[in-house]
């Protein structure tokens, strides 16, 4: 037995030190559900909390008025549209999240932001909220939730960052009113409880055909709760929390992986941006930037994957990835 798991430990070390090998065996072996163009933007790391802003001002959102926001989000349209106006010169991938860095810090928070993929994104190219292939539709789903007079778990700014962000997908990206779907708990849009978020993410996901573009943008708590099926490296699942979740419990990563990337139509993309705790790998895709140095070469097989887990939830499908790498 000794043997047995002093060949697993080498095959890992051998697997992780051989990046590029272990990238090709990967993507030869990986599901169908990660081959469409799957992007997040998270505003921290797993193990990060993300900040609620109680003033904005300092970042020159367009109109903040005092009002509040998530950090994440704010620092983002600080970079992309201050003043309701786009940078002159064109910002790649690396430039963007490290400014979000580099504003997040000069604020005084310490979290990370963050890009995850289903494929490898040169992050020296042009960034862009919508991808260059998203010809079709442009669809959203913006959520957020203040849980109002829910104390000591209130929060101030997820209303006005989901109306920013309306703001510029609207005015930027060309999104369409009849194709935003907005839930707030703001007592004039639908309620984001458990029920309705999962319906209107499972609507999306079914109008969505090739070539549409799907962006989803959640604002409000995110949690980690005990890993129940062995997936996850770290003994956590993400998750996100809607405004009823005490009666109706919380939204994990392994759902809303099977709702919004496993059904997505061949050819269509999906962006998202998660400005919440604990968000960095809520979608549980492969690959990773970090806006931390840590990642200089750019995007990277997340390193914290686990083997084991990835064959409970891709069915198999990278067992020979492992055997590759193991011996039989």
């Amino acid at each position: 037995m000794g043997r047995f798991f002093k060949k697993i430990f080498s095959g890992v070390q051998k697997a992780l030190s051989d990046k590029d090998g272990a990238r090709n065996e990967f993507e030869e072996k990986k599901p169908d559900a990660l081959r469409n163009d799957i992007r997040m933007i998270s505003g921290c790391e797993d193990t990060q909390t993300s900040a609620d802003v109680s003033n904005v001002n300092s970042f020159a959102l367009p109109d903040p008025a005092g009002r509040a926001g998530g950090a994440c989000t704010s620092t983002l349209l600080n970079i992309l549209y201050a003043d309701e106006t786009v940078p002159e010169d064109d910002l790649s991938f690396t430039q963007v999240l490290n400014q979000m860095r580099e504003n997040l810090e000069e604020q005084g928070y310490t979290q990370i932001p963050q890009l995850t993929a289903s494929n490898v994104i040169d992050v020296e190219t042009d960034f862009d909220l919508v991808p260059a292939s998203a010809t079709g539709a442009r669809r959203a789903v913006m959520i957020g939730i203040n849980y109002v007079g829910d104390n000591p778990g209130e929060l101030s700014g997820c209303h006005n960052d989901v109306l920013n962000m309306k703001r510029y997908i609207t005015n930027v990206h060309g999104f369409e009113e009849e194709n935003i779907t907005i839930l707030m708990d703001d007592g004039e849009h639908e309620s984001p409880t458990k029920e309705n978020i999962l319906a209107a993410y499972r609507k999306i996901i079914e109008e969505t055909e090739a070539n549409d573009a799907v962006f989803l943008h959640y604002s409000g708590h995110g949690t980690k709760v005990r890993d129940r099926d062995g997936d996850e490296a770290d003994g956590y699942d993400e998750a996100l929390v809607p405004v009823d979740y005490t009666e109706a419990g919380l939204i994990e990563d392994d759902d809303l992986y099977d709702i919004l990337c496993k059904p997505l139509a061949p050819g269509a993309t999906m962006v998202s941006l998660m400005d919440c705790c604990h968000s960095g790998t809520i979608l549980d895709l492969p690959y990773i930037y970090k806006a931390d140095g840590s990642t200089p070469d750019g995007m990277q097989l997340d390193e914290s994957v686990d083997f084991d887990g990835l064959i409970q939830s891709f069915g198999g499908t990278v067992i020979g990835f492992l055997q590759n790498f193991f011996g039989n």
